[in-house]
C-alpha cells in the first residue's frame, strides 16, 4: 500500500463520503428557505459503489478515517447496513458520522451494534425560537434528544458542531458550553465558511476564533492544548480539565499545511479540497467497468492536483459552485 501523498507531501488518511445532498433542515447559513434542486437519484452511489469505492481507498491508499456526512446522511435508507459492510474491510478503518440530529434517536442504537466509532452532531443554540429561525424548521427537541440516545448507545465521543452567527447566536457561546460540559460532550466552535447555495457569507459577518475564545475566556480560564497535527481544531483546556473545547478557525487561521482530508460528493465525485473548483469523477468509469487499479489510480491523481490552500484571502478566491450540502463535510 502506498500513501496518498499531493504535491506538497501531505499524506491524505481521511476520507469525507457524502451520501446524500438532501436535508430535512433549510439552515440559513447552507441554502435558502425553498431548498435546493437535489440530485437525481440515477446520480447517486448506490450502496454498493459507495462501499466499493471506501474498500478502495482503505486497502490501497491508506485511507484510515471515514466519515459519513450529507447532506444529511440519516436520510439515506442504507445508512446502516453501509457502516456495516465498511467495519468489515480489512483493515478496519474508524468510523464516523457527521449529523444533525434529527431521527439520531430512532437508530443510533443500530449504527453503534454495526460499528460505528464516532458521532458529530450539529446544534447551534439552545432555543427553540433561535433554532427555527436558523433552520426554518422547528426540531430542536429531537436534536436534544439525538444526543442523548447517543451518549447512552455507547459511541465515544460524542461531539457538538457549532456555527456561531452575528447578532443571531454569537451571545450562546457559554451556554453552549455549559451544556456540553454537563452532558459530557465535546464542543468544537466553527467559523462560518462561504459555502453557502445563495453565495451571501459575508466575512465582516463572521464569528471569529478570536472572539469566540474572549467570549468562553470571559467565565472559564482556557488553555491551549498542543499537538493537533492534522485535528482542524484547536483545543483548549477548559479550567484545568480534563474537558476540553475545540475552536476550528478555517478563514482566520487555515490548517491547510497539515489538511489530510478527501472527499467524495454523493454523486461519486472526488473533490480534493472543501473549496475545490474541480472534481474527479469516479462514477462514470465505476459504472463502465473500471477495475480497482483504475479507481485508485484516479484518485491519486486528484489529490495530486491538490493545492497548497484555500485561498479564501485570495482576492481572485471563487466560492465552489456546490454548496456545502452537496459537498459533505
Amino acid at each position: 500500500m502506498a500513501a496518498l501523498v499531493d504535491g506538497f507531501g501531505r499524506v491524505h488518511t481521511d476520507l469525507r463520503v457524502s451520501l446524500t445532498d438532501k436535508c430535512n433542515l433549510r439552515c440559513t447559513y447552507c441554502m435558502p428557505p425553498e431548498g435546493l434542486d437535489w440530485m437525481p437519484a440515477d446520480t447517486v452511489l448506490t450502496d454498493d459503489e459507495v462501499v466499493r469505492v471506501i474498500g478502495i481507498a482503505v486497502r490501497e491508499l491508506g485511507i484510515r478515517d471515514v466519515r459519513l456526512t450529507g447532506g444529511e446522511p440519516l436520510l439515506r435508507r442504507g445508512l446502516v447496513d453501509i457502516v456495516r459492510r465498511l467495519a468489515a474491510l480489512d483493515p478496519r478503518p474508524r468510523l464516523a458520522l457527521t449529523t444533525n440530529g434529527i431521527g439520531l434517536a430512532r437508530v443510533v442504537g443500530d449504527l453503534a451494534a454495526a460499528g460505528l466509532d464516532r458521532i458529530n452532531v450539529s446544534l447551534d443554540t439552545m432555543h427553540r425560537e433561535t433554532f427555527v429561525a436558523l433552520s426554518r424548521r422547528d426540531r430542536l427537541d429531537e436534536v436534544l434528544a439525538g444526543l442523548d440516545a447517543a451518549r447512552a448507545a455507547g459511541v465515544a465521543p460524542v461531539k457538538v458542531n457549532t456555527v456561531l452567527m452575528r447578532g443571531i447566536n454569537d451571545g450562546e457561546a457559554l451556554e453552549l458550553l455549559d451544556y456540553c460540559l454537563a452532558h459530557e460532550l465535546q464542543l468544537r466552535f466553527i467559523e462560518q465558511m462561504p459555502l453557502d447555495a445563495q453565495h451571501g457569507w459575508d466575512r465582516d459577518l463572521m464569528v471569529t476564533a478570536e472572539e469566540i475564545v474572549a467570549m468562553l475566556s470571559a467565565r472559564h480560564t482556557l488553555t491551549p492544548v498542543g499537538g493537533r497535527g492534522s485535528d482542524p481544531a484547536e483545543l483548549f483546556r477548559i479550567d484545568d480539565g480534563p474537558a476540553v473545547v475545540g475552536v476550528i478557525a478555517s478563514v482566520t487561521k487555515p490548517f491547510c499545511a497539515a489538511c489530510d482530508r478527501v472527499r467524495l460528493t454523493a454523486d461519486g465525485q472526488v473533490r480534493n479540497c472543501l473549496f475545490a473548483t474541480e472534481e474527479s469523477d469516479l462514477r462514470t468509469p465505476l459504472r463502465a467497468g473500471a477495475d480497482d487499479a483504475f479507481i485508485a489510480a484516479r484518485i491519486r491523481e486528484a489529490i495530486g492536483r491538490k493545492r497548497a490552500g484555500h485561498g479564501i484571502d485570495d482576492p481572485a478566491f471563487l466560492q465552489p459552485i456546490r454548496p456545502m450540502s452537496a459537498i459533505g463535510g
